[in-house]
């Protein structure tokens, strides 16, 4: 088989858990998935989150799944298996963090939200995998979305410890389950990208601006660069990936001195 017949994904199908509009990294991967012959299924947080994107979904497959709640998770699995026996891979691009009365010193992180922030952003991924065990390929791919750096950045509070350990999970999922099959566990640590969730938090452009002049080529990372990642990982061309964190970040995570930074200040 030839490159583009391994990109073919004709006749597999993948679950994408995480789309909430048109910017989400979940959608953007989920269209490339589609155009690339993919059975695409749709997993949403919310009643509510579904009827915002209706028409974004149009007739395709979607279910509700709150992760935060295990039996819905289970219930997922479920549904999903009522229509196909199973699947070649997921995508978990979900995240939440409750900022709701804003940016605090990370010491002064309250137990009950960073607890919820883990469960939904990271350990929901274990519980997912666990789940759809049976249900995964033998060859199936898992991705997950993580940060590209772990920078100790105020205006990102307590998720970046917790995407560290998200990446730290995806190593662990691999070695788990290479006991009895060969699901393939990676993490795509995307430079700061222009969501509308990175867009609820405060001084992120300013953060954006910055992160786009510290990259080599002085321009910011797009949604579609880390999608095209994440198609990758999905295809049999990344078969021998497992357990890694892939950096899309343009070169900014080595760039810290770079001469028109320093020179600025």
């Amino acid at each position: 088989m030839d490159r583009m017949g391994l990109l073919d994904f004709k006749q597999k199908v993948f679950l994408v858990m995480g789309v909430a509009n048109k910017k989400s990294i979940a959608w953007t991967i989920a269209q490339l998935l589609e155009q690339s012959n993919a059975h695409v299924i749709y997993s949403v947080r919310s009643a509510k989150r579904l009827e915002s994107i209706k028409e974004l979904l149009n007739d395709r497959e979607v279910h509700i799944c709150d992760v935060e709640n295990l039996a819905e998770i289970q219930q997922l699995a479920e549904s999903i298996q009522q229509k196909h026996s199973q699947i070649n891979g997921l995508v978990h691009s979900i995240a939440f963090g409750n900022y709701s009365e804003g940016f605090k010193p990370f010491h002064e992180t309250k137990r009950t939200d960073f607890l919820q922030a883990t469960t939904i952003s990271c350990f929901s991924l274990v519980e997912i995998a666990n789940a759809f065990k049976h249900l995964l390929m033998q060859n199936a791919s898992v991705v997950t979305i993580g940060i590209s750096s772990q920078v100790a950045a105020p205006t990102y509070g307590y998720m970046s410890p917790i995407k560290a350990a998200l990446e730290s999970v995806v190593r662990f999922l691999a070695k788990s389950f290479s006991k009895d099959s060969e699901v393939r566990f990676n993490c795509i640590k995307a430079g700061p990208l222009k969501t509308s969730a990175s867009a609820g938090i405060p001084g992120y452009v300013d953060n954006y601006l910055y992160a786009e002049k510290m990259t080599l080529r002085k321009r910011a990372i797009t949604t579609r660069e880390v999608a095209n990642t994440a198609l990758f990982l999905l295809s049999d061309l990344s078969s021998g990936i497992n357990g890694q964190g892939i950096v899309v970040n343009a070169g900014m995570d080595f760039n810290y001195f770079d001469e028109e930074l320093v020179q600025s200040n």
